[in-house]
């Protein structure tokens, strides 16, 4: 039981889960009251995307066992604290259950059902072949970290407004993977990465623009929907400052602390995620 609870990554299922209640509370208007029914719908959808994130990150260990030995010594396929046959009904029964608790949600607004599908054909095209072309791959993940605020907002019937939250993330994440992928190019002897291709020099300045780039977007909900002199408004500007000087230390030292740097990035993510919330408030 330990070992399920640990090859599921509890830390990246409350992030999507999380991910998907901001994503439906920055999606809220004047135009969308927020009923209990909405609530309801929400909620299933955190709770779908949360049970797909769990299936792919057990998908994730299946299939990176051969480098897992190497990167990630005591993660428990690896060590034999889970076993192959139970991980891999594991993650057959997340990706069911994930996709069964959708089917309301999706009855009442449809583009649920279109994100879902897209999600999960992207993960386990990731999983299965996509993993190994590393850009590509980093591109897919970047992708699927989007969806995920995009799939609260269109719990809610409003997808469009998160955009710009998506784009950031799909940004900060694809720096992050990045980052990754330079942290584990020892082990990493089956896929075509960013550092193995073009050395970690590349990579680093790879990381940094896209790094930037998700900077300068922070500032679009600003101009766009979110008025600086609500509270909403105020509490956005404060906090993704934060998050975005954060951004910043987190590729500054590149190439070198490339663990440190990936936590970093990892903290302004979730740092983010609060300033996407804030936006509820506008």
């Amino acid at each position: 039981m330990l070992g399920a609870v640990r090859v599921v990554r509890a830390t990246n299922v409350a992030v999507s889960f999380a991910g998907t209640v901001v994503g439906g509370l920055a999606a809220i208007t004047v135009h969308v009251p927020f009923s209990e029914l909405r609530w309801t719908l929400l909620l299933l959808a955190a709770t779908s995307a949360a049970l797909v994130t769990a299936g792919g990150n057990v998908l994730n260990d299946l299939e990176d066992l051969e480098g897992d030995r190497v990167n990630h010594p005591d993660r428990p396929l690896v060590t034999g604290e889970l076993g192959l046959p139970a991980a891999r009904r594991l993650t057959t029964g997340l990706f069911l259950s994930g996709a069964l608790l959708a089917v309301p949600v999706a009855l009442a607004e449809p583009w649920v059902a279109a994100i879902l599908a897209v999600a999960v054909a992207g993960l386990v095209g990731y999983e299965l072949r996509l993993k190994a072309r590393g850009l590509v791959g980093n591109f897919t993940v970047g992708g699927l970290t989007a969806m995920v605020l995009l799939y609260g907002g269109a719990s809610v019937g409003e997808p469009l407004v998160v955009v710009p939250f998506a784009a950031m993330a799909f940004l900060a994440t694809l720096s992050r993977e990045v980052i990754k992928d330079m942290e584990d190019v020892r082990g990493d002897v089956d896929r075509s990465t960013l550092p193995k291709t073009h050395g970690l020099r590349a990579a680093s300045a790879v990381a940094r623009t896209v790094t930037a780039a998700a900077i300068a977007l922070s500032m679009v909900p600003l101009l766009w929907f979110v008025r600086v002199s609500s509270w909403g408004g105020l509490a956005y500007l404060l906090v993704v400052g934060v998050a975005d000087a954060l951004f910043v230390v987190s590729v500054a030292l590149l190439p070198q602390r490339l663990r440190l740097e990936q936590t970093v990035s990892k903290g302004a993510m979730a740092v983010a995620l609060c300033a996407f919330l804030a936006v509820a408030f506008r």
